[in-house]
């Protein structure tokens, strides 16, 4: 089957650094306790891809529009087809009196945004701070493992994928002509990352279904489900 740009995909992989084979992700809960990668936050099981959208490395989204669903295959990267080679000027070295101006004590390993991109403290010495923005395995050659586990054709079922992406899938979805309805019942926790959340969601919904040009969102609210919750956060604190 031949996949294209636009398409929906569910897919799980591993990915390890070739040269090191060090696991660097993976969807497979087991596998990432295993190579001490596990994040307890972190919702593990098989992730969303839509092909042309960069939602993974660019090797990976030519080669995934080759695979069948269920096709179990590895594939071994160069940088130009992963994360890129590294760019010298994408390191540089600042004075430590920018970081105490924003009340930041920098330290190496932290990350921090400079300039609309992410970096890493390199390290910090005499007054000098070095700051590297390139990706973490950028010049690395890359492999991957990976399986699509379903392809998805249904409106509800794209709308509902993007949801768990986003941290905000609707208690239900339904569809009318070029409307969606997203209900969001008082069991969904009204927080402030479900506000950021579902704005996110609604904007790909927009953005990557064109079919749709209407989006009606609902929100339930009940006083003892927000109380329940609140306790609940407290006993997790």
């Amino acid at each position: 089957m031949a996949f294209k740009d636009g398409d929906f995909l569910e897919v799980d992989y591993s990915a390890w650094d070739a040269a090191t084979n060090e696991l660097i992700a993976t969807t497979d809960e087991k596998l990432a306790k295993g190579a001490d990668l596990y994040h307890k936050d972190h919702s593990y099981g098989p992730v969303l891809v839509i092909l042309g959208s960069n939602s993974v490395i660019k090797g990976l989204d030519r080669e995934l529009r080759n695979l069948n669903v269920n096709d179990l295959k590895k594939f071994t990267f160069k940088p130009e087809d992963a994360f890129g080679n590294r760019t010298e000027e994408l390191v540089r070295v600042m004075p430590i009196s920018d970081f105490r101006a924003r009340d930041i004590k920098p330290y190496p390993g932290m990350q921090i945004e400079l300039e609309n991109m992410n970096a890493v403290v390199k390290s910090v010495n005499s007054g000098r701070v070095v700051v590297d923005a390139n990706h973490p395995y950028a010049g690395r050659d890359i492999t991957y493992e990976v399986r699509i586990v379903k392809s998805l054709s249904s409106p509800n079922e794209k709308i509902e994928a993007l949801g768990k992406t986003y941290r905000a899938k609707p208690s239900s979805v339904s569809v009318s002509g070029k409307a969606i309805t997203l209900v969001y019942d008082s069991k969904v926790k009204k927080n402030a990352d479900y506000f950021v959340g579902r704005s996110s969601f609604v904007a790909s919904i927009l953005s990557l279904m064109k079919d749709f040009d209407k989006i009606e969102v609902k929100e339930d609210y009940d006083r003892q489900e927000i109380e329940r919750q609140s306790k609940e956060q407290k006993g997790a604190e």
